[in-house]
């Protein structure tokens, strides 16, 4: 098992080599002369880009000294997010290259050309410069003459130029190259704005047909995926709650991916948390990253802030039942999703809502008869075209979707992993408002 993941991870790593070589190519070596200053600075970002990125992941991984991970998460990260839109853009930019090229073809080149001129018969010599021509004949006499006028039957032949295709070449190389650059710099540093200055509101109503009419209105503020970590801290934190309280809910649900690191670590980066206010309380599930960060110790963690964890547990709320089950990386240290255990002999008349961290975990939510499922996981792709892959592996990757009988509402998420970084992809806290179908 060890040697296949040995060779998994290094077929990852030279492809990523082989990709990172082919960007070079195209953004360094194709627009630089010889190897000056300009070609050997691009050099080292292209070596120590992909070198930081492997470092923060092994970091974050690994449990190294917080200090360490915060030092290389910044830089590593963001090349994570670089590299893959430089690589975006270049891919697009062999489309223009060729339409460029046809372009300058077309329009030509101001200056004249070298011109050769046309050689006489074999027995002849010509020589002498200006408008006087002196023409050695076979039998040893010379004669002078004027120098032809040119006709445009005698127009002389133009030689290709050896020095315009490759300046035309590199040319276009350093005009593709540098909106290639351009496009992809300008769509991560959109893309971190968008995260660092904090989750936006989103509102849907959800119908449900077993909601009593007193509940109509409920709301519900759903918090996934914020990732507290070595780039987002404290102050971020304090920028969700701030968020969640503006919406007055009557219930908070943080449904998982709360942290990437340890309660030694990020303990006070949580510590905002014991803000979140509701009139029904916060309630919390685990998620994947729980497990990766020390599940146990967080749960109790939460606890302490004034969160309520749901590990596979239920509680009777005035209008409704709330369930929790955990999350499934937990059955890698036997805490995993227990459904019976949480939904199991309660009232089917009642409407129940589930707070489960991954989207799949919907089929089980439909078996045992959940009215809603509320989930995240996904961030929606985070970065584009990371849509198509969360696609492939979820059922549904953001919104509110149908199952049977039962509904279910990805959140995006109000953070982001690796790269603090989205594209396509806008982080959310979204509120839920229950209506009642018989209000």
């Amino acid at each position: 098992m060890v040697i296949v993941f040995a060779l998994v991870v290094l077929a990852v790593l030279a492809v990523a080599a082989a990709l990172h070589w082919y960007v070079w190519r195209r953004l360094v070596r194709d627009t630089t002369r010889g190897r000056g200053p300009a070609r050997r600075a691009g050099t080292a970002v292209f070596v120590a880009g992909p070198v930081l990125m492997v470092a923060a992941l092994v970091a974050e991984r690994s449990g190294a000294p917080f200090w360490l991970q915060r030092t290389l998460a910044w830089p590593g990260f963001l090349w994570m997010a670089l590299a893959l839109y430089l690589l975006l853009a270049v891919v697009a930019g062999e489309a223009v290259r060729p339409l460029l090229r046809r372009a300058l073809d077309r329009r030509g080149r101001p200056g004249r050309d070298p011109v050769v001129a046309p050689l006489g018969r074999p027995s002849q010599l010509v020589t002498g410069q200006g408008p006087e021509v002196r023409r050695v004949e076979p039998s040893g006499t010379s004669t002078v003459a004027p120098e032809p006028r040119p006709t445009a039957a005698a127009e002389p032949a133009r030689a290709p130029d050896p020095y315009l295709a490759p300046t035309r070449r590199l040319f276009v190389s350093r005009v593709v190259a540098g909106a290639a650059a351009t496009a992809a710099v300008a769509t991560v540093g959109h893309g971190t704005y968008g995260v660092l200055r904090g989750p936006r509101v989103k509102r849907v109503t959800v119908p449900l047909a077993k909601l009593p009419r007193a509940a109509h209105g409920f709301r519900i503020a759903v918090v996934s995926d914020i990732h507290l970590g070595p780039v987002l801290g404290r102050d971020f934190a304090q920028r969700v709650v701030d968020t969640v309280n503006a919406t007055r809910p009557d219930l908070i649900a943080v449904v998982g991916d709360l942290v990437d690191g340890s309660v030694k670590d990020l303990g006070p980066a949580a510590a905002p948390l014991a803000r979140l206010t509701a009139r029904n309380g916060a309630y919390f599930v685990t998620g994947n990253h729980e497990y990766f960060s020390g599940a146990e110790q967080w749960v109790e963690e939460v606890r302490t802030l004034g969160l309520h964890p749901l590990e596979n547990a239920r509680t009777e709320l005035p209008y409704f039942d709330l369930a929790g089950v955990n999350d499934l990386q937990g059955e890698s240290e036997g805490r995993g999703p227990d459904f019976d255990k949480a939904l199991a002999d309660r009232d089917p008349a009642r409407a129940c809502v589930l707070l489960a961290h991954q989207p799949v975990q919907i089929h089980e939510a439909v078996r045992h008869g959940v009215d809603l499922q509320l989930s995240g996981h996904t961030h929606g792709g985070q970065l584009w075209p990371g849509s198509l892959l969360a696609a492939a592996a979820n059922p549904t990757v953001a919104g509110l979707d149908r199952y049977g009988d039962t509904q279910l509402y990805v959140s995006r998420g109000a953070g982001a992993w690796g790269p603090p970084t989205r594209v396509g992809a806008p982080s959310d806290v979204t509120v839920i408002e229950l209506a009642a179908t018989r209000a």
